[in-house]
């Protein structure tokens, strides 16, 4: 389907193929979008290598799509405004990654409503304050492995879109959805729910009924959740270390408290 020599525009789509080299303008803007002002400013996020661009091209419109010709000769139903055939070394120049990959894609970002009466009748995950994109790419794809299909985030949460982020969900930003809001107002809103958060002094999680409906409450790494949130925690939980008396690490990574928490909660 893709010879490098090809140019042509397809009415519905406006797709353009071509083998010129990516512009120094092109590359500028993809490196721009590292930044959370230029990506929120252009509603784009970038996403690289095979997987991540298969996960976020049936889901997000894909702007974007820049890859060697081998990659178009073995992926031929792609769907993107624009398409340049490209070198591994010009895919370098835009990549972000310590080792490119053969595909590059610029998507819009998604605009997700907040369904409060939805919501009442899920398990949902509440962010405060993450900053690690890492820690908060590996949340998004526990959600997704636990069937968790939306993420509230604090407005001082890290951007899920960031391109360390992105490469952390593994394609799992396709299949969950994540909102940002004052949790405070948020938290008022869902009175009512069971909420759930994570504390040193809280219940043994594995003596505590847990419901299938309802908020798991996960703090910032260093400072826990945010004390003006306490008032609106219905139930404490706490993961013990073991043995009790045996002395160990202070605390737990916060994506890693996510996941045994995520698998307790659907464990029951």
């Amino acid at each position: 389907m893709y010879k490098v020599d090809w140019i042509f525009f397809l009415d519905l789509h406006k797709i353009f193929i071509c083998n010129m080299p990516i512009s120094k303008n092109k590359i500028k803007f993809i490196k721009s979008l590292e930044l959370k002002k230029f990506r929120k400013e252009n509603k784009m996020f970038v996403a690289e290598g095979n997987k991540l661009i298969h996960d976020n091209i049936e889901f997000f419109e894909c702007k974007t799509l820049i890859a060697t010709q081998e990659w178009f000769d073995a992926n031929k139903n792609v769907n993107a405004s624009e398409v340049i055939v490209a070198t591994k070394d010009e895919l370098s120049k835009a990549s972000f990654l310590k080792t490119p990959q053969d595909v590059i894609g610029v998507f819009s970002i998604p605009e997700y409503s907040l369904n409060i009466d939805e919501l009442k009748n899920k398990l949902s995950i509440v962010l405060d304050t993450i900053q690690d994109p890492g820690n908060m790419g590996t949340i998004i794809r526990l959600a997704d492995w636990f069937g968790i299909e939306n993420i509230i985030c604090s407005n001082e949460t890290t951007d899920c879109y960031s391109p360390k982020a992105i490469q952390a969900t593994m394609g799992a930003i396709a299949r969950v959805k994540i909102h940002y809001t004052s949790l405070s107002r948020f938290l008022q809103d869902m009175k009512g729910c069971n909420i759930y958060g994570t504390f040193l002094e809280g219940s043994n999680i594995y003596d505590t009924e847990l419901s299938h409906n309802g908020l798991i409450v996960m703090g910032n790494e260093g400072n826990g959740i945010n004390k003006d949130l306490y008032e609106y925690i219905t139930h404490k939980l706490h993961i013990p270390n073991y043995p009790p008396e045996r002395e160990t690490s202070e605390s737990l990574n916060v994506a890693i408290a996510t996941a045994i928490i995520c698998s307790e909660f659907r464990r029951r």
